[in-house]
């Protein structure tokens, strides 16, 4: 299970990288867009192009955060409750966490073939949809083995 834990960790921190570089561009694109503007020259489909590169960053965003818990807690309910019972919630709720992604991922991935098969395109930019959806499809299949890992942490006693 080590192998496993170390893997689906590398694979978020290539993905967390991949959103930083998917940022960093809808940063400095943003920026150009409006310099270029100022002097009467903007650059066409600036909008959809940081909309699209806004799905990468969140999407591939995701693994990591959850990862290292990054993500918001509200516990002060179940803080009431014994330490066995938080763990059946903890359990719980990565379980559900694992099919929601599940069912997600896989709806998604089928919505990109109907981008690929019908050649849906942005408007402007004529950018295809589908690369993005299935980029998204796979960070949640991803987030699942995130998921999968902190249940293997959970119960070897790292996390509570």
């Amino acid at each position: 299970m080590t192998a496993l834990l170390g893997i689906v960790e590398r694979l978020s921190k290539w993905m967390n990288a991949v959103a930083g570089i998917a940022l960093v561009f809808i940063m400095f694109l943003t920026v150009a867009d409006v310099i270029l503007r100022y002097f009467g020259h903007p650059i066409v489909g600036t909008y959809e192009i940081v909309g699209l590169g806004g799905a990468v960053v969140i999407g591939f965003g995701i693994p990591i955060t959850s990862w290292h818990r990054g993500h918001i807690f509200v516990d002060f309910f179940i803080q009431r409750f014994s330490k066995s019972v938080q763990g059946i919630f903890n359990f719980a709720t990565r379980i559900a966490g694992m099919v929601l992604f599940s069912v997600i991922g896989w709806n998604v991935f089928i919505m990109a073939f109907e981008y690929y098969k019908s050649g849906e395109v942005t408007l402007t930019r004529s950018l295809p949809f589908y690369p993005v959806a299935y980029g998204l499809g796979a960070c949640c299949f991803i987030q699942v083995l995130v998921l999968l890992c902190d249940l293997v942490k959970i119960a070897g006693g790292k996390y509570e």
